[in-house]
């Protein structure tokens, strides 16, 4: 099976020279053979940010020197070019060499937008000046346009990935609680993960400030419903009884966890592990159970580090049982690099740690 290509690939040579030929059609004192040189400079060995830098630079060096009318050039390039991750370098471009002219910029990241993503180029804004930038970003949250709504809670995420952070909203979200408010139950699907992935930031910092205001919104609404508990991801992997208690498991479980099995016990890197499990009511009333799974891998020191997995969310009958099972097969990752030894496997239900197995890696 040939491997699929490298994510920064997108931003190939071709991929500059297709900016270059829209450019020109659209701006014939455009320098394309300028553009060209700057930008494919050394390109093999630079990486998916630093070749979308790259080409915000060299279009920086050969557009109108004057902002705004190199602004009114890359107005008029966005529709011309395939939507997606490389129209990113128009916010990029307004992002680095914009702060300046805050009207005309933060106008121009609300319509490119809607090309791909001003999620980044908004960064540097709130940086400059968090209080005129969020009161824009609110008028956007009650755009009719999805894309804008997304991006006033995606833009100010306190710790978005691929992005610095915004140290006044790590230390304080408050500011953005109107924007919040705004999209607590927004139609689009698009929105609301955005809504609950910002949310889900803010609880590694503030686990109580959003608990108090999840609590406090209608959660009948499916909407917010839905936001509520993709919000609450990270507290619920930790059995916290408040985000359990959210999503209708914060209950004490009344039940035994029986007959766990982790097949094959003795497994290669690449292999499949299956944990399965049967789990037995104690009750005379119907519970709602959140089951989730520990691996405790083995680190490089000798000691181990959890991973919560999620396995089933349900509501069990009075005394009855059922059998869950999940199998995911132990592979590196650029993100977690496994070592040989004897893995610990713990069974969470509604948070408490209720059984206990184990497996043995090999390399």
């Amino acid at each position: 099976m040939a491997e699929a290509p490298a994510l920064k690939e997108i931003f190939d040579a071709q991929r500059f020279r297709t900016f270059a030929r829209e450019i020109a059609a659209i701006h014939p004192r455009f320098g394309s053979k300028r553009f060209l040189a700057l930008a494919l400079r050394d390109l093999a060995a630079l990486s998916l940010t630093q070749r979308m830098r790259r080409m915000t630079e060299s279009l920086h060096a050969t557009l109108p020197a004057d902002y705004l009318k190199a602004l009114a050039v890359l107005r008029r390039l966005a529709p011309r070019i395939e939507r997606g991750f490389s129209t990113l370098v128009l916010p990029d471009f307004v992002g680095l060499y914009g702060v300046d002219q805050f009207d005309a910029s933060l106008d121009a990241l609300k319509f490119f937008t809607t090309f791909g993503s001003s999620e980044f180029g908004i960064r540097p804004f709130l940086r400059s000046d968090l209080a005129r930038t969020l009161a824009v970003m609110e008028t956007w949250s009650r755009d009719p346009d999805e894309q804008v709504r997304r991006l006033a809670s995606e833009g100010c995420r306190p710790r978005l990935p691929w992005s610095f952070r915004i140290d006044a909203l790590v230390a304080d979200p408050t500011p953005v609680v109107p924007i919040l408010e705004n999209l607590r139950a927004d139609p689009s699907l698009y929105v609301r993960k955005s809504v609950a992935n910002h949310l889900n930031d803010i609880t590694k910092d503030h686990p109580d400030w959003v608990l108090d205001r999840l609590e406090s919104w209608p959660l009948k609404d499916p909407h917010t419903r839905w936001i509520a508990k993709r919000a609450l991801r990270t507290l619920i992997k930790k059995g916290d009884r408040r985000a359990l208690a959210v999503i209708g498991a914060g209950a004490k479980p009344l039940v035994n966890v029986r007959d766990l099995e982790l097949k094959p016990r003795v497994l290669s890197l690449g292999e499949r592990l299956t944990v399965s499990l049967q789990v037995e009511s104690n009750s005379t009333k119907a519970q709602r159970l959140v089951v989730d799974y520990v691996i405790h891998y083995v680190k490089k020191s000798g000691g181990t580090s959890g991973k919560v997995f999620k396995l089933k969310e349900f509501t069990l009958p009075a005394r009855t049982s059922v059998t869950l099972s999940r199998a995911q097969i132990v592979r590196d990752f650029t993100t977690r690099v496994h070592h040989a030894g004897r893995h610990e496997v713990e069974i969470i239900v509604n948070g408490e740690r209720l059984a206990r197995g184990c497996f043995e890696l090999r390399r």
